[in-house]
């Protein structure tokens, strides 16, 4: 993406605007509570309310019914279904824990600290049930637990003794108590969390380090944050020596050495484990651990991010020099990534006051995390397909419990967070929001005066009861059209500007109504994607422009409960029907022109393929909803354009062909998939190989695959041809339906093979369900299997 590049403008410059400069950087950027920072009218409090109204559809009965049920109380409320009923049971309890904290501190909602103390209280007297401080959810989660404590342990990469990722369910609900201490200041959640503290040492106090690391291979959320976090309000250095212990080393080590082991990796397992790399590092003083948290950051957004913000496939990172799968997937980027490289970015920056940090987080912002809901009914986003004329799925607060769901009603409570940040007497302006902050050590308020970024400008405006002297620094960020901002002071061009760190400074002695106009022009321009294939985003300013397209067949628009309803199962429309930009991109900038409606529009020239596209209108890409739509434009020059089409239409043929017969499918070796078909198995392991993942297993695997209708005819499944000395039988639902063996003989290349469904195995199967299972012969390997598909028969 090019975020973090540096846009110091010349000593020259610097001279002709100020003889008197500052430091390059300060050693460290403050925070603003939420409570100092209101939201105005925009597109940002339009997000908070939205949200406020979802989590105020979700009851907290519901929520709170898995915990009661563990601890032997009865629930006041049947559980939600969907991923509250489906293993992870309670994760979402400690989200709203977080969300409620938020919406209190960000609004001062009475409601809101009514609903969370309820929910503490609750919690609180399921605590009181155990003998050791513990809480959870996880269904039969303490009888796990206690076997984990004398080190019988079996850990895959989304399972911990056959239990749903517990060590991320269980997060959810540290990190819930700890914000609600942290933003309410609520010393009830603070005793909660600390005893529960006390039953994490205790579990694994009899472990060694290598049983812990084992254990880690599961996922864990960022745990090790938030045992860093504990030890900043306990003190009390067993805390610290816990966040470390709980540090995985398998992602830790590779990035302390500088090195990018992250391809085939699933996104969101590593990245808080990062975010906690970094707090164990600045609490500590361990710098090596911010460094590697520093350069995973850069990884991330320089080699692995789209225009967006986001990352990744199906959740897991593809190669950083082929990003096809971007484009020809219906799995785009996953909001949780986002939300947690924002918590990565925001400790980076306070650690640095480096403004290309904001860079970055004003472009996830504006373009992924604003975009991930609904800005009528709230409902939020999982995927964000990248393929050109797809669309994306909404939640909705009674059905769907996903963990972008969990993350998305934090992320529309807290824009305040990052909007100002100050260092001593200066004011630091990140982000360009309609808000009001009391700078109450000042005894000032800053009312920021925006229509960003459906305009250029914006104006502070100071209410003082006595002239206070303070620096107002604003950001000069990287799409800047020009070298600096212009900044007017009670309407006069104002002459004393200094440029320092990356913000342009207005030092003064500020009274009561005086107006800092700061004007920011904003180009229009190409980004093209990061493997310098020729797919290109539109952008303005730091917005994403797309175009909507189609409002046909959004099937599942609004998600269901089903278990993979989060998914825009609706038809791949093909890639050679999509628009493309026929010539180059410096004549597309000459001849775009900007609508005149009052909001951020442009309208692109007509030389574009197909041509019933000619005239099509771009919007900032958080208002696109409801829709199909372009975000990446592929473009050529007219002699290419005929090859481009016949080689898109090649590749696509079959892989449609199969699309429109596909049933249910499910991707080997990928977390979320299996998950998601209820993988199950004994002796089996996963890998990357050619950046596809595999599962294969000395003993045997298996996934739940639905043909609800009773359809399916054939089961394709994809192998490596140079898989040798494998033998292994494939049954669905107990009954072998074939033997097969791999001899390496198809070389270096994937293959299918299709094995028919005999009728009787669908027309008995209970509920539509047929469990396909992989199991090795005596001696052998079973796999390794790249992907699985059930297919209806060809019309």
């Amino acid at each position: 993406m090019n975020i973090k590049k540096r846009l110091y403008t010349t000593l020259i410059i610097i001279i002709i605007i100020s003889s008197c400069t500052a430091p390059d950087y300060m050693d460290k950027a403050n925070q603003f509570r939420l409570d100092q920072v209101e939201l105005l009218e925009g597109p940002f409090k339009n997000a908070m309310e939205r949200n406020r109204e979802y989590i105020m559809q979700m009851d907290p009965d519901r929520l709170l019914a898995p915990y009661l049920r563990e601890a032997g109380l009865p629930p006041k409320a049947q559980p939600y279904g969907n991923w509250e009923s489906g293993g992870v049971d309670g994760h979402t309890g400690g989200h709203y824990l977080t969300a409620l904290s938020l919406l209190y501190a960000s609004t001062g909602d009475l409601e809101a600290l009514d609903r969370l103390n309820y929910m503490l209280d609750e919690l609180e007297n399921c605590q009181q049930q155990y003998p050791d401080g513990y809480i959870g959810g996880i269904p039969g989660g303490y009888e796990m637990w206690q076997e984990i404590a004398v080190g019988d342990i079996s850990a895959a990469p989304f399972s911990l003794n056959g239990k749903w990722v517990p060590w991320y369910n269980i997060h959810k609900l540290f990190a819930g108590l700890y914000d609600a201490y942290f933003y309410t200041g609520s010393t009830q959640a603070r005793d909660m969390l600390l005893r529960l503290t006390v039953w994490a040492e205790e579990l694994v106090s009899e472990l060694d380090d290598d049983q812990l690391q084992d254990m880690l291979r599961s996922e864990h959320g960022g745990i090790n944050e938030v045992f860093a976090n504990i030890y900043a309000i306990s003190g009390d250095d067993n805390h610290l020596e816990l966040a470390e212990r709980f540090s995985d080393r398998r992602v830790l080590d590779p990035l302390l050495e500088g090195r990018d082991e992250l391809d085939g990796m699933h996104a969101n397992t590593q990245i808080p484990k990062v975010v906690g790399f970094k707090r164990i590092g600045d609490i500590s003083g361990y710098e090596p651990w911010q460094e590697a948290a520093d350069f995973f950051w850069e990884a991330v957004v320089e080699h692995r991010s789209v225009s967006i913000g986001g990352h990744s496939v199906r959740e897991h990172f593809h190669p950083r020099d082929d990003f096809s799968v971007m484009i020809t997937d219906r799995e785009g980027p996953e909001t949780c990534n986002t939300y947690n490289m924002l918590k990565l970015t925001s400790l980076l920056f306070l650690s640095s006051a480096d403004p290309s940090y904001m860079d970055y987080y004003e472009r996830a912002l504006y373009n992924h995390i604003l975009s991930s809901q609904h800005p009528e009914h709230g409902g939020l986003v999982y995927f964000t397909s990248m393929r050109p004329r797809h669309y994306r799925v909404y939640s909705q607060p009674e059905e769907n419990f996903w963990c972008c769901v969990g993350t998305g009603i934090e992320n529309h409570m807290k824009y305040g967070e990052m909007i100002y940040a100050h260092t001593g007497s200066r004011l630091l302006v990140n982000l360009y929001i309609p808000s009001r902050l009391n700078w109450e050590e000042k005894g000032v308020i800053i009312e920021q005066q925006t229509l960003f970024p459906d305009e250029e400008t914006m104006s502070f405006v100071i209410e003082t009861e006595e002239p206070v002297s303070f620096e107002i620094s604003v950001r000069i960020p990287g799409w800047l059209a020009g070298d600096i901002p212009v900044l007017y002071i009670n309407g006069e061009f104002y002459e004393n500007a200094v440029l320092s760190g990356g913000y342009v400074n207005a030092d003064r002695l500020w009274e009561n109504g005086d107006k800092l106009d700061v004007y920011l022009p904003m180009d229009t321009y190409f980004e093209q994607l990061p493997d310098d294939s020729p797919y290109y985003s539109i952008l303005h300013g730091p917005v994403v422009m797309a175009a909507k397209t189609d409002t046909t067949d959004l099937t599942g628009l609004i998600a269901d409960d089903s278990r993979m309803g989060h998914v825009a199962w609706g038809t791949l429309y093909p890639l050679y029907e999509s628009p493309t930009l026929v010539g180059s991109s410096e004549t597309f900038l000459a001849g775009i022109q900007q609508g005149g409606n009052g909001k951020l529009s442009l309208q692109i020239p007509d030389n574009i393929y197909p041509q019933r596209y000619r005239g099509i209108e771009l919007e900032p890409f958080f208002r696109v909803h409801d829709a199909r739509y372009v975000v990446y434009w592929p473009m050529a020059d007219q002699e290419e354009l005929e090859r481009m089409i016949a080689a898109r239409a090649e590749l696509e043929r079959i892989d449609i062909e199969l699309e429109v017969r596909t049933i249910d499918q499910v991707a080997a070796g990928e977390q979320q998939p299996e998950s998601e078909h209820g993988f199950r198995g004994h002796l089996t392991e996963t890998g990357i190989h050619q950046n596809r993942l595999w599962r294969h297993a000395h003993g045997w695997f298996s996934y739940d695959l639905r043909d609800e209708d009773g359809e399916a005819s054939e089961l394709k499944v994809t192998y490596y041809g140079g898989d040798s000395d494998r033998n292994f039988d494939i049954l669905i639902n107990d009954v072998r339906i074939a033997q097969v063996v791999l001899d390496g003989s198809k070389g270096d290349k994937f293959f299918r093979v299709s094995y028919p469904v005999p009728e009787d195995i669908v027309r008995e199967a209970k509920d539509g369900v047929l469990t396909v299972k992989f199991e090795a012969h005596e001696g052998s390997i079973a796999g390794g299997v790249y992907h699985a598909r059930l297919l209806r028969a060809e019309q």
